[in-house]
C-alpha cells in the first residue's frame, strides 16, 4: 500500500485536488511541478523547467503541459485539464481519474469506458529530461493515444503571450521532433519509445489562468503554443515512454532509462523517507559547484537559507561530503565579508548581515556531529578571521561592533535580517540597531573560532579575540534582558527596546557557548513555548500583540504584511529543539519527537511529500509560501537526528 495516499472520492473535487502540488527536480536545478491532477495553477508550474544560459541566468518553462487523448472508434476522450480566464475549466479530464499516488513516483490511472490507462511521470536525476510512461492496462478494442504538447519557452517569473515571431518550425529526430520557439533557447527534443505519427498544426491557445498567481495579484493569464499532435497506437498491456529534454536520446533506451530512474529514487514509503527524498531535491550542481536551492518552485540559492538548512540536509543524515562541497562553493563565491546569493543581476548581491554569521552556525554543527574541528580551522580559518575582522572594524556594509562587543546593524531602507519583508519600499519589520539573534550568532561565531584556535594552538587569534568574547555575555544581558518581562527584547536601537514577543530570542537560548545562564534560557524557552509554538513551527509574533496577523493570504501586499507578523515558520523549530534539548536532555526527547511527528499530517497537502515554507499562525495551520522549503525540511531532519541519537 502506498504511503502517500489520496481520497479517490475527492479527486474530481477541484477544491481538494488543485491545492495539492507535485514536485520533481534534478541535480542541475531543473524541475517539473504541477497539481496532482495536472492542472497548472502557477506560472511556476510546468513539465520541463530548466536553465537557459543562452537567454539569461534564470530557469525557463519550456514544456508547460501535455494533454493526452484516448481515441477509440473515432471517439476522443481528452484526459487533460486546464483553467482558462474567469475560472473556466476545459477539458475536464480529471473526471476520468480512478486512482492517483506518488510512490515511488507520481502516477495517475484513468478509466474511459473499457479503457484503463496508467500514466507515470518522473524527471531525470542527471539530465534535463522529463519522462512519462503510459501503460494500457485494459482495452477491448483498437486504441490510439494522442499527445498535444503546450509550449511556453519563457522565464518562470513571467508569462507568455501569443505573438508572430515564435519559430513554429520543427525538425524530425528519431521517433519524434525538436523545436525551439525563440533564438537563444535550447531545442526541446520530444521523442517516444516507439514511432508515432506527428501532425504539425501550430496554433496558439489563449488565456490560460493561474489561480495562485491571481490570488497574489500577479499577472496570471498566459497564451501557449501547441505545435501539433502525436498519434501512437497502443495495445493492451503495452507501455510507451515519452521524453522531453534538452538532448536527443536513443528511443530504444527510453524504457530502460525510465526503469533505471525509478530504481534510483528513495522510496517515499514513510514519513522519514519523504523527508530524505525531499532533502535530495534541494542539492544542485553546476559547473563543479554545489548549491542549496532555498525553495521550490520560485526561489534560487540564498546564502542565509543555505547555511541554516545545510546541517539538516547533509550532516544529520551522514552526508559529510555534500556539506563540504556546499561550504567550498559558498566560500569561493564570497565578496569581502559577505557571501553572494546565486541569482540574476542585483539578486546576486543582496547583503545580509546574518548570512555570514549563519556560516559559523553550519560549521559548528559540523564540529559537533563529525568532531573534526582541526579540518574546519585548517581550511576556513582565514575566511572566518576575515568575516569577524571586517564586522568588528565596520568595514562590512551595514554592520559594526560597538565598544561593548555587541554588533550593531541596520539601514532605514534595507532589511538586513531574515525578517526582510518590504511594504511600500520600506522594511515592514524594521530591526535597526542591536538585533537579538545577530548578536547571539556573533557571539557564537567568535566562541567557535576561539575553541578551534585553542585546539590548534593559534595564540595570535586567542589574544586578539578573547577579551571581546569575555565581554559579550554581560553586555548582551544588559542590552536585551529584563527580569520584569522574563524574555529578551527583539532589538535595541539607542534607548528604545522592542519587547515584541518574537522567535528570534530562541537563537540566543540555543547558544551552546554560555551566552545566557540556564535560568534565563529556561524562561525564554517557556515563553516561546507558550506564545509562539504551533504544530507547524514558531509564530513570528505573539497572538497577544495588536500587530498579530496570522493569515498568509490575499495579494502580495497583504502577504507581506503577514510575512513576519504571526505566520508560523518550521525552520525556527531547529534552534528551538536545540535550546530545548540543552535544557532538558533525554527528558525532552518525547516533546521533540511529538513536534517532529505532527508534521506527518502535512505530507499529503500543499507540496506532496515535503514541507512548506510557512503556515498560518492559527488553526487550521494553512500552508503558504514555497511548496517545498529547504530550511523547513532540514529543521525536521535535525530534530529527528536529536531524537534518534537518544533512543
Amino acid at each position: 500500500m502506498s504511503y502517500l495516499k489520496f481520497d479517490k472520492e475527492q479527486l474530481v473535487n477541484l477544491g481538494y485536488s488543485l491545492p495539492r502540488e507535485l514536485l520533481r527536480t534534478n541535480r542541475a536545478g531543473s524541475y517539473s511541478s504541477t497539481t496532482i491532477i495536472g492542472c497548472n495553477t502557477r506560472k511556476y508550474h510546468g513539465l520541463v523547467i530548466t536553465a537557459q544560459p543562452g537567454v539569461d541566468k534564470g530557469l525557463h518553462v519550456l514544456l508547460s503541459s501535455l494533454d493526452e487523448t484516448v481515441i477509440q472508434h473515432d471517439a476522443e476522450f481528452n484526459l487533460g485539464i486546464h483553467m482558462f480566464k474567469d475560472e473556466v475549466f476545459s477539458p475536464k479530464g480529471h473526471k476520468y481519474i480512478i486512482d492517483l499516488g506518488a510512490d515511488p513516483i507520481p502516477y495517475v490511472v484513468y478509466r474511459v469506458g473499457g479503457v484503463v490507462l496508467k500514466k507515470e511521470r518522473l524527471f531525470s536525476t542527471s539530465q534535463n529530461r522529463f519522462l512519462t510512461k503510459y501503460t494500457l492496462v485494459d482495452a477491448h478494442s483498437k486504441t490510439t493515444l494522442r499527445l498535444r504538447p503546450f509550449l511556453a519557452f519563457r522565464n518562470r517569473h513571467h508569462v507568455m503571450k501569443a505573438n508572430n515571431y515564435a519559430d513554429t518550425r520543427y525538425f524530425p529526430i528519431d521517433n519524434g521532433i525538436k523545436m525551439r520557439l525563440y533564438e537563444g533557447y535550447d531545442y526541446l527534443n520530444m521523442q517516444f519509445s516507439k514511432s508515432p505519427e506527428y501532425v504539425h498544426n501550430p496554433d496558439w491557445f489563449y488565456d490560460f489562468e493561474y489561480s495562485k498567481d491571481k490570488e497574489r495579484g500577479f499577472e496570471c493569464n498566459e497564451d501557449l503554443l501547441v505545435p501539433g499532435y502525436f498519434d501512437i497506437p497502443i495495445t493492451k498491456g503495452e507501455s510507451v515512454v515519452f521524453a522531453a529534454g534538452l538532448e536527443e536520446i536513443s528511443p530504444s533506451a527510453l524504457k530502460r532509462n525510465f526503469a533505471n530512474e525509478v530504481n534510483k529514487r528513495t522510496p517515499r514509503d514513510s514519513y522519514k523517507n519523504c523527508l530524505l527524498n525531499s532533502a535530495d531535491q534541494f542539492i544542485t550542481k553546476e559547473k563543479g559547484k554545489t548549491y542549496v536551492v532555498a525553495g521550490y518552485p520560485w526561489l534560487g540559492s540564498w546564502v542565509r537559507d543555505t547555511f541554516i538548512a545545510l546541517p539538516g540536509l547533509t550532516l544529520a543524515r551522514g552526508d559529510e561530503k555534500t556539506f563540504m562541497q556546499v561550504i567550498d562553493t559558498m566560500v569561493s563565491d564570497m565578496d569581502g565579508a559577505f557571501f553572494l546569493n546565486k541569482g540574476t543581476g542585483s539578486e546576486s548581491y543582496m547583503p545580509t548581515v546574518d548570512g555570514s554569521l549563519w556560516f559559523f552556525y553550519a560549521l559548528r554543527w559540523y564540529v559537533d556531529i563529525i568532531g573534526d574541528g582541526e579540518t574546519i580551522w585548517k581550511k576556513y580559518n582565514l575566511v572566518m578571521r576575515n568575516i569577524l575582522s571586517q564586522f568588528r572594524r565596520g568595514a562590512a556594509e551595514g554592520v559594526r561592533m560597538l565598544d561593548n562587543g555587541l554588533l550593531w546593524s541596520g539601514d532605514h531602507d534595507k532589511p538586513l535580517t531574515w525578517m526582510d519583508a518590504m511594504v511600500n519600499g520600506k522594511p515592514h519589520t524594521p530591526r535597526r540597531g542591536l538585533a537579538v539573534e545577530l548578536n547571539a550568532l556573533w557571539y557564537d561565531a567568535i566562541s567557535l573560532c576561539l575553541m578551534l584556535a585553542r585546539e590548534a594552538g593559534d595564540d595570535i587569534f586567542k589574544e586578539e579575540w578573547e577579551t571581546f568574547a569575555a565581554s559579550i555575555p554581560d553586555a548582551f544581558r544588559e542590552a536585551f534582558w529584563d527580569e520584569k518581562y522574563g524574555y529578551l527584547a527583539d532589538f535595541v536601537d539607542g534607548d528604545y527596546k522592542d519587547w515584541s514577543v518574537r522567535p528570534n530570542m530562541i537563537i540566543a537560548a540555543a547558544s551552546p557557548f554560555g551566552l545566557l545562564p540556564e535560568e534565563i534560557r529556561m524562561q525564554i524557552v517557556n515563553r516561546v513555548q507558550c506564545d509562539l509554538l504551533t504544530p507547524r513551527g514558531l509564530r513570528t509574533l505573539s497572538p497577544n500583540d495588536k500587530a498579530y496577523h496570522s493569515s498568509y493570504k490575499g495579494v502580495q501586499y497583504d502577504r507581506d504584511l503577514a510575512f513576519h507578523q504571526g505566520t508560523s515558520w518550521p525552520w525556527l523549530l531547529g534552534p528551538f529543539a536545540e535550546a530545548y534539548y540543552e535544557l532538558y536532555g533525554e527528558g525532552g526527547i518525547s516533546t521533540l519527537n511529538d513536534i517532529y511527528r505532527k508534521f506527518e499530517d502535512d505530507m499529503q497537502t500543499h507540496g506532496i511529500g515535503s514541507i512548506s515554507q510557512l503556515y498560518s499562525g492559527d488553526p487550521p495551520w494553512e500552508a503558504g509560501g514555497t511548496i517545498s522549503h529547504a530550511s523547513s525540511v532540514a529543521a525536521l531532519l535535525l530534530i529527528d537526528f536529536l531524537v534518534s541519537k537518544n533512543k
